[in-house]
């Protein structure tokens, strides 16, 4: 599902991940964390797509519900069982998005 996301600007957090090999509670937990990211200020939209590499992008509406996000209790233990359990490396980066545009049938 692509995201409606508001008129620009707003924020983009990319995540790029290569996963280790099995789950290990890997599905649980990534589905628990849009749902928990859905309720926090900010908060626009999520897009995924894994196959040999995923990538994750989350809409947020500004660089502080951003922060917020990242120290949000649940989501740092996420991110700890990440880098020991399930991503062999990843990187994240962060937008401002200026412009967007849709093409819809």
């Amino acid at each position: 599902m692509i995201s409606k996301t508001p008129k620009p600007p707003y924020y983009a957090v990319i995540f790029s991940s290569i996963r280790t090999e099995g789950d290990n509670g890997y599905s649980e937990t990534a589905n628990k964390m849009i749902e928990l990211a859905k309720l926090q200020t900010g908060f626009l939209g999520a897009e995924s797509a894994k196959n040999e590499l995923g990538i994750t992008i989350s809409y947020w509406n500004n660089l502080e519900a951003i922060r917020k996000w990242k120290h949000n209790s649940e989501h740092t233990i996420a991110r700890e069982n990440g880098r020991s359990l399930w991503y062999k490396s990843f990187k994240v980066r962060i937008a401002k998005v200026e412009n967007d545009y849709e093409f819809v049938t």
